[in-house]
């Protein structure tokens, strides 16, 4: 008797909103938010002046920069012994993006809903 089998669900398809689920994702955390933040204002920063003042561990912050090189929104390079991260804008211009098509249905649909609200009540 054969195993059986499940049905693969056809992938939705990928729009601005769900291509972003992962940059919003990475950014859910404050560390690395806050590590974002960091390299938006000051450059391409090392691990060293990343912890710095931070009160977080090398360790753990070299495990938020690898998920936020897995969301494709920092890149690394190596400078003799160090290495520098450096933020990419790009996936942030791509997060904005899903925002402002977020924002274009909410705001459609609140005009919807006024328009329901002043028909009834007439």
């Amino acid at each position: 008797m054969s195993p059986p089998t499940r049905r693969r669900r056809a992938a939705a398809p990928r729009t601005a909103v769900t291509g972003a689920a992962p940059i919003f994702a990475a950014l859910g955390d404050e560390t690395r938010l806050r590590l974002v933040s960091r390299m938006c204002a000051r450059g391409p920063l090392s691990i060293v002046q990343l912890t710095g003042g931070s009160g977080v561990t090398r360790q753990a912050v070299t495990k938020h920069l690898h998920v936020l090189a897995e969301a494709g929104l920092v890149r690394d390079s190596r400078e003799g012994r160090e290495r520098r991260w450096e933020l990419d804008p790009a996936p942030l211009d791509e997060a904005r993006r899903a925002l402002d098509v977020i924002s274009r249905q909410w705001d459609h649909t609140l005009d919807r809903l006024k328009e329901f609200l002043e028909r009834s009540a007439r």
